[in-house]
């Protein structure tokens, strides 16, 4: 059944009689059903309705009121499947909202009884206290749920250990298409029929299924067998929701390595890599995994250097980790496994930091293979195919071969010790899917001839189900048809996948954006100046949704809401960018609604695999929707809060007055456009350059360097200019005061008024460009408009050499302090609690700032995670819930905790504003905490 079909049945009756039976969300409104448009795939299905259900009750009346009514159901965990396993036409359901509880865990019979939604990760931290963890680990760990992993039959790099999904589950609570009830576990009696297929078809289920550890295309049937005990539960695994829905699942535990260590092998190229992983499988190790050199330049050149621990030499590399009772084993046990690498070039890395950097490379893959080293957008579509190991060197070899024939390039890893390799490739999906079907056809013959498995965990989804034809016979296609058949005799369980599926290149999501040209605000040149092609960079990974305690995404860790992640905001500009079902482009409610509670942190700019900038999107979209109209008064309050604070410098002491008059303060907050139940930060009695005026600073000899004294730190906090230039001078430079008053634009940039923010910058650059040109270092003060400099600057004059000169010359204090090798001042002992701000963190990174402290002897906690004020963001009508909930995440009670004699660090205006407001606490910026002068 397709979208269209869909579209046009009466889904209102469906949807009313969906909400009065359950108590969880329904919805058929437009900018809900976009978000579940597609996953993590290529594929774009538009549903007739999103279900979030509440509870397990809810998750019945859903299936069988859609199966009533004759529409298509789909079970959705994340949405990270990659085939588009996730997706379809009729009612779309979310258990990642409320169906994720721990039911149980039962620490002697080594099991968990969970809900579909339960997050992997969270499982595992339930079952960490009794030294219990879920074997199977995808990469998406962090936001993948177990039904997502059941329906896939996913593995992840410990499946060589642990094995599949399928070799984890223990019993299933489901309900199949006909609304039967019943518990999956071992043996074929709750299915009538079932046991008749089975005896019928020993000879194919023998010879076609399960031929190695790593089949997953099509339906894993050979658990059936009697010699495999009749598993229903284990073949119901990886059928991908075209079965049974999920209510749920009981799985095994297993016992966590306590300190494994890893080996890192170097080889002349990834097959020579693959080569060697047949002599390695009888050591047991707990994992082999693949890493190939242009993934890691790629890393490199995403994070930097320093994201890459040293490697050995090689251009291909082999990551495995070895087990042990403890740590002293472990490492024995590496250094066997290094003996019998054929290499020299090895390094052992033990438990820790180290080990875990090389882990991330891994997890991130997905989203960073997303572009190949050129830049070009990489698709995934052919993710995941398997062979069995001693095919995998010959395999790799003939892939590249058949990638150079096709002139597509791809950047190929993954777990070597079952022979699945993950590539994605830039196939040209722009136009259509052509050149998709082309190679996928060949690389599905490429793989059958090696014995192999078109998915080795990430199922088959609409992206390899046709090509099931290829790999199985006729007889054992249909052996899978009448399988479904006995479940789903009306194929209402995600259609178009596995059996009957819908055609490999229909329903693709990228050919059917149009263009949106750079029309006056950024640039996008990294993006070939198409905002469409910007915000097809979000592929669905999902890292976004991930609760690790990180900066990225505040405000979905405050509402656990796609549409407030930065994935969901960017299927909404997708859809704009489509047209058919969210119609209003630039000016679109739907889209300014999921813009709205974006704080504009830049943390997806750096934590996002694939490179989304959310923060430079919103601004984009506000630019075109209010271009050369009236805009919120918000904007002109606080997008123009330098002109204001330059106004209000003439009697600070006023305006500080009248504006601690509470009624008064209310009433202009409101009138701005800004909550009431905010404070209005208080002017310095003298601003900077008044000081500056009364007593002109004379650079003292050294090394030259240029301090820019922002528009915040004059008005708000000129004791911090004044540290800065104390620091800067103790350190053996010439501190250079540029006269004019130079603002960067952060808050027109923030409220999308791009032509304003351009003009101030062009002033700028006027003053700054010429000591930048001369190799002159240009220090900022407040971090936010220090990352102006670094980053926006560039994509708002994209022609203008002076820009690029001034980008590179800006440096953040800690890294002028540390280019001068300078020694801070002792701080033994003291308590330190730091709020990086997010724009610091995204754009020039945190680490100089982490070193200084750590020079100077403080005792710090760094916080990880956005304040919540965020410039403008968290002082505007409608945002103050959400600001507190950002907060709370880490801020909050981080202050709550701190000792007596603590002091709160935090270099940026809207960090040390929050923390006043909210928590009355005062903070102090790293020059004033490392200002020699300070006792």
């Amino acid at each position: 059944m397709s979208a269209q079909t869909i579209e046009l049945l009466p889904v209102h009756d469906l949807v009313g009689e969906l909400r009065g039976a359950i108590e969880g969300e329904v919805s058929d409104a437009a900018g809900r059903r976009a978000l579940y448009t597609t996953d993590a795939s290529n594929y774009r299905i538009v549903p007739a309705a999103v279900v979030a259900p509440r509870t397990t009750a809810d998750l019945l009346a859903a299936t069988e009121i859609a199966r009533r009514h004759g529409i298509p159901l789909t079970l959705r965990g994340a949405g990270t499947s990659i085939a588009g396993n996730a997706i379809g036409p009729g009612v779309v359901v979310d258990t990642s909202v409320h169906l994720n509880r721990i039911l149980d865990i039962d620490p002697a019979a080594r099991t968990a009884r969970v809900e579909p939604g339960v997050i992997i990760s969270s499982l595992n931290r339930a079952a960490s206290p009794h030294g219990l963890r879920f074997g199977p680990d995808p990469s998406t760990h962090m936001r993948a749920t177990i039904g997502g992993v059941l329906g896939n039959n996913a593995c992840g790099a410990h499946g060589l250990a642990y094995g599949r999904a399928a070799d984890n589950v223990i019993e299933l609570d489901v309900v199949d298409g006909l609304g039967r009830r019943f518990t999956a576990g071992d043996g074929l009696d709750p299915v009538p029929g079932l046991a008749n297929l089975v005896s019928a078809n020993l000879a194919v289920l023998r010879t076609e299924f399960g031929t190695f550890g790593r089949q997953v295309s099509g339906y894993s049937l050979e658990h059936l067998l009697p010699e495999n005990g009749a598993g229903l539960a284990r073949a119901l695994v990886g059928t991908e929701g075209t079965v049974v829905t999920m209510l749920e699942a009981t799985v095994k535990l297993v016992p966590a390595a306590p300190a494994p260590a890893l080996v890192v092998l170097g080889y002349a190229d990834m097959a020579s890599a693959a080569d060697a992983v047949p002599a390695l499988l009888p050591f047991r190790p707990l994992a082999i995994e693949g890493l190939d050199a242009r993934l890691v330049e790629v890393i490199r050149r995403h994070r930097g250097a320093g994201a890459v621990p040293d490697l050995p030499a090689g251009n291909g590399w082999l990551l495995v980790e070895a087990g042990g009772a403890d740590a002293a084993e472990a490492l024995e046990n590496a250094r066997a496994i290094a003996a019998a690498g054929g290499t020299s070039a090895v390094r052992i890395v033990p438990a820790g930091t180290e080990a875990s950097a090389l882990w991330r490379i891994r997890e991130d893959g997905a989203g960073l293979a997303g572009r190949t080293p050129q830049g070009r957008q990489a698709w995934p579509g052919w993710e995941d195919a398997a062979v069995p190991p001693a095919r995998l060197g010959a395999y790799l070899r003939e892939f590249e071969t058949l990638m150079r024939t096709h002139g597509v390039e791809g950047l190929p890893y993954g777990h070597f010790g079952d022979g699945c390799i993950h590539v994605r490739l830039d196939i040209p999906l722009e136009a259509d899917g052509t050149a998709l079907r082309s190679f996928m056809h060949d690389a599905a013959e490429l793989v059958v001839r090696h014995g192999g498995s078109l998915s080795g965990e990430h199922g088959d989804g609409r992206a390899r189900s046709e090509l099931l034809a290829l790999m199985y016979s006729s007889e054992a296609l249909e052996l899978q048809a009448r399988f479904k058949a006995l479940f789903d005799p009306d194929a209402l369980l995600n259609p178009g996948v596995i059996v009957d599926p819908a055609p490999l290149d229909a329903g693709l999501r990228r050919p059917a954006a149009r263009p949106l040209p750079a029309a006056g605000g950024f640039s996008f040149a990294h993006d070939g100046g198409d905002f469409t092609r910007a915000v097809h960079r979000c592929v669905g990974v999902g890292k976004c949704r991930a609760d690790t305690g990180g900066f990225m995404c505040p405000s979905f860790q405050a509402s656990k809401d796609e549409n407030d992640v930065t994935r969901g905001r960017a299927r909404m500009l997708q859809e704009m960018a489509n047209g058919s079902l969210i119609a209003g482009g630039w000016d679109s409610a739907e889209v300014h609604d999921a813009l709205d509670l974006c704080l504009s942190c830049k943390a997806c700019s750096r934590d996002c695999p694939a490179g989304v900038d959310m923060a430079q999107y919103k601004s984009e979209v506000l630019y075109r929707s209010f271009r050369g109209r009236l805009r919120p008064v918000s904007h002109y309050v606080l997008g123009w809060l330098p002109r204001w604070a330059k106004v209000a410098g003439i009697a600070p002491r006023l305006v500080n007055a009248v504006a601690g008059i509470g009624p008064l303060r209310r009433l202009g907050m409101r009138l701005g456009g800004m909550d009431p139940r905010r404070g209005m930060p208080a002017f310095a009695a003298t601003p900077y350059r008044s000081r500056k005026r009364r007593s002109p600073h004379r650079p003292a000899a050294g090394t030259p360097v240029v301090l820019w004294v922002d528009s915040f730190s004059d008005s708000f906090h000129p004791d911090a200019v004044a540290a800065t230039i104390a620091v800067l001078e103790d350190a053996g430079y010439s501190v250079r005061i540029p006269d004019e008053d130079l603002c960067c634009g952060l808050t027109w940039i923030s409220t999308g008024q791009l032509d304003g923010a351009r003009r101030r910058l062009a002033k700028l650059l006027d003053a700054l460009g010429p000591f930048a040109a001369a190799g002159t270092p240009i220090v900022g003060i407040e971090p936010s408009c220090t990352a102006v400099l670094r980053g926006d600057l560039v994509d708002l004059f994209p022609d203008d050499a002076r820009a690029s000169a001034v980008a590179g010359a800006t440096r953040t204090l800690a890294e002028a302090l540390e280019a001068a090798a300078w020694q801070p001042p002792r701080r033994d002992g003291l308590e330190v609690v730091v709020q990086p701000h997010c724009h610091q963190y995204s754009v020039m990174g945190f680490q100089a700032d982490r070193e200084l402290l750590a020079q100077a002897g403080v005792r710090v906690t760094e916080l990880a995670g956005c304040c919540g004020l965020a410039g403008n963001f968290g002082m505007e009508l409608g945002h103050y819930e959400t600001s507190v909930k950002v907060a709370d995440h880490a801020l909050l009670p981080a202050i709550a905790q701190m000792g007596e004699d603590a002091i709160l660090l935090a270099d940026g205006f809207s960090c040390r504003t929050q923390a006043s407001q909210l928590a009355g606490a005062s903070a102090v910026t790293l020059a004033e905490l490392l200002d020699p002068r300070r006792a």
